[in-house]
């Protein structure tokens, strides 16, 4: 079964790479959203508000769970070939390279024209932090600080829990992630319902991102450093980070392209000083933001190989244990 896991997640890294997520067909992820909002309408009030967020994110990560596993396991009863087309479809619904790559180019390409008032506009819709006044470097920054965070949260975790336990765990990942992103805030409003969904996504993301920070460094190799010095600056950055996650394909991707991520931001006017990741032995300008999306794609596939390499020597302890058993 785990070969059929691997051959679905390879299927799904094509599926989205050529296809995507075009913005007018069905989406899990819409339905899922719906889900939360009609959850967070009618219980993020009273006094057990945070009990509440812990009952939606159960039912919704056992609801996906049980529709992908009866999908699949319908569909590999019909015929393995079937049963690895829907599951790299429902694989690939959970994995963003191609929108995310799309989304950065989007900012690089009135940037490059100094066209400034148009990237802000699209910098607005990939990112929380005010962009009305951001110069050329802070648009390039926060562009490519989407690519280095989003590589795990929206491309190589799934493909990780898709290893560990298929198309269902894949959207029992998105569905957490999606949690999160809605209402895993801390703020007045979601601090309590949503306390359950942040921590949770912490968890789902915790091994992943560790993961993905260091295959960068090994898909990549840093343009002002050396490797050791890159490896360094990795482990010594990644855990300034607010998030116990996001700051690991912050830090791998500022060693590598010799430039520091971080510093201040404007989140409806109010000031955020976030913790400096990477040396800036470099300003950053446009063009980083396609070398933050060479990293993203060289990324991607070697997290490919790494999951068919530990899915391959998990397929032969599956073996042997029960060889040993039966024996």
């Amino acid at each position: 079964m785990i070969v059929y896991h691997l051959a679905a997640i390879t299927g799904a890294y094509f599926i989205d790479m050529f296809i995507g997520d075009p913005p007018h067909w069905p989406h899990p992820v819409r339905w899922i959203g719906t889900m939360i909002t009609f959850f967070e309408k009618r219980w993020n009030k009273g006094k057990y508000k945070k009990w509440n967020g812990v009952g939606m994110l159960l039912f919704i990560l056992l609801f996906v769970f049980f529709v992908a596993l009866v999908l699949v396991v319908v569909s590999y009863w019909v015929h393995p070939f079937v049963g690895i087309l829907v599951e790299s479809m429902i694989i690939s619904t959970t994995i963003a390279q191609k929108s995310l790559n799309s989304a950065a180019v989007e900012v690089y390409q009135p940037l490059v024209k100094g066209d400034l008032a148009r990237a802000r506009g699209k910098l607005s819709y990939i990112v929380g932090r005010d962009t009305a006044s951001l110069d050329e470097g802070e648009i390039a920054r926060g562009a490519i600080e989407t690519v280095a965070e989003n590589t795990s949260d929206g491309v190589t975790a799934p493909m990780f829990w898709a290893l560990i336990g298929g198309a269902p765990l894949a959207m029992v990942y998105r569905a957490a992630n999606t949690c999160d992103s809605m209402v895993g805030h801390m703020n007045e409003k979601y601090k309590e319902f949503g306390w359950a969904s942040a921590k949770w996504d912490d968890v789902m993301n915790w091994i992943p991102s560790r993961l993905t920070g260091m295959i960068m460094l090994l898909a990549k190799p840093p343009e002002r450093t050396g490797q050791r010095m890159a490896w360094s600056i990795l482990f010594r950055d990644a855990k300034k980070h607010p998030s116990p996650n996001s700051g690991w394909g912050e830090a791998a991707v500022a060693a590598i392209l010799g430039i520091q991520l971080g510093g201040i931001n404007y989140y409806k006017g109010v000031v955020s000083d976030r913790a400096k990741m990477g040396e800036p032995l470099q300003p950053i300008q446009a063009n980083h933001i396609l070398k933050a999306n060479s990293i993203l794609k060289r990324t991607v596939f070697l997290f490919l190989l790494f999951i068919w390499m530990g899915g391959m020597l998990l397929d032969l302890a599956f073996t042997w244990l029960e060889s040993s058993i039966f024996i």
